[in-house]
């Protein structure tokens, strides 16, 4: 480990710069420490994200970014499911085996760096939903969902609109009164 302090700009405060050789390669953060408390830094490693502190390393894979992305997109009113055709009927037929579950991420690609992160989705939603008024919320929901919990900026978020939900057969026969 490497380690550097210098004077930081603030009266009582100091800086440094951390360097590791780890299995999962090199990281390095950038931290000032003031005089009354702890510091925290954003570290820097390929394909993860750290947040370092004074009590240790915190690492969020791109698995966690996908999931949040994921129950984001989903929290918005009018998205009906996220998926491809394909996804979903696999998806369909596991909800029919005991002790199976869907996966969050379903529909959700991500590439995450250092600091930001891309979303790309593949969203189907309901029927007589402003598509352009529904892509504006779903991104917003996303970004700050991801950039809140996890500290990376998103850069992007790319919506696929795959399909639209009208209903099942035969729904719109049960609804009437005869």
């Amino acid at each position: 480990m490497t380690t550097t302090t210098g004077g930081g700009s603030a009266a009582g405060s100091t800086g440094t710069r951390t360097s590791r050789q780890t299995a999962g390669g090199t990281w390095s953060a950038d931290s000032a420490t003031s005089a009354g408390g702890g510091g925290t830094a954003v570290a820097e490693r390929h394909g993860a994200t750290d947040l370092l502190t004074s009590r240790g390393r915190t690492s969020i894979s791109d698995a966690v970014v996908r999931k949040i992305a994921g129950v984001a997109a989903r929290e918005v009113d009018g998205v009906h499911t996220l998926g491809t055709g394909g996804g979903r009927a696999i998806n369909s037929m596991k909800a029919r085996i005991p002790g199976a579950s869907s996966s969050v991420a379903r529909g959700v690609a991500v590439e995450v760096g250092e600091r930001q992160a891309a979303v790309d989705l593949d969203v189907v939603c309901d029927y007589g939903v402003s598509i352009v008024d529904l892509s504006q919320s779903i991104r917003g929901n996303v970004v700050s969902s991801v950039e809140g919990m996890t500290g990376l900026e998103v850069t992007e978020v790319n919506i696929a609109v795959d399909d639209v939900y009208i209903g099942e057969d035969g729904e719109e026969e049960s609804r009437r009164v005869e």
